[in-house]
């Protein structure tokens, strides 16, 4: 019997690719995003969702329980940036960014915990946020440090299940193109981390897993 994988932000290059690695390894692979569509040809279901509406993320979860039974694998590859001086930051965009770095990461972890094996295995995408304490990152590193403490404190409270925090150096993504930086030449493609993160499952990884 296939195992099953529940991936937030599966539109995004980490997601997708980590979709289609799921799926070439015969993982049954559900999909959930603002626009899953994009990786409609890697999921068996998708669904529509934005991490930072309560509504949504519990739709999506209810309507996934009607096609599986439980979840394997479950990740959080879902985030967003924005690169601004803190005197320039408006709320709304301030509040964007920690909705899809950190409000997401809670809602969708509460809401999916009722559908997860009990051995399941939880993936956060994080970052090395210690490196990116630079100017007009403000609302992103805080977001992002903020993750690395939930899931410390998520891996006390969920001590039956495995949870691992990937933190990536550059990938080569589209997600690069809201930056005003240029992509380093040794980024690492997607398909690498989706292929790092399919290891840590299967070698039964829990803690930080940094990929710089």
């Amino acid at each position: 019997m296939p195992k099953i994988a529940m991936i937030w932000g599966v539109s995004g290059g980490i997601g997708r690719a980590v979709a289609q690695e799921l799926q070439a390894n015969g993982w049954t692979v559900i999909g959930i995003g603002r626009h899953p569509e994009d990786a409609a040809h890697n999921c068996n279901y998708l669904f529509t969702a934005d991490v930072a509406r309560e509504y949504d993320v519990q739709t999506a979860v209810h309507a996934a329980s009607f096609e599986v039974d439980q979840i394997n694998l479950w990740i959080y590859a879902a985030g967003d940036i924005k690169t601004t001086a803190v005197v320039d930051f408006d709320l709304a965009s301030w509040q964007r960014i920690l909705d899809a770095n950190l409000t997401g990461p809670f809602l969708t972890t509460k809401h999916s915990l009722p559908l997860l094996a009990d051995d399941a295995h939880l993936v956060y995408l994080g970052a090395v946020s210690e490196r990116l304490k630079l100017p007009k990152f403000s609302a992103y590193v805080a977001a992002k440090a903020g993750l690395e403490a939930f899931v410390g404190s998520l891996q006390k409270e969920l001590r039956g299940k495995k949870i691992t925090l990937v933190r990536p150096g550059a990938v080569a993504t589209s997600f690069w193109d809201k930056l005003p930086i240029r992509l380093p030449k040794d980024a690492a493609p997607p398909e690498k981390v989706a292929k790092r993160i399919l290891a840590a499952y299967d070698t039964g990884h829990s803690g930080q897993l940094d990929l710089v």
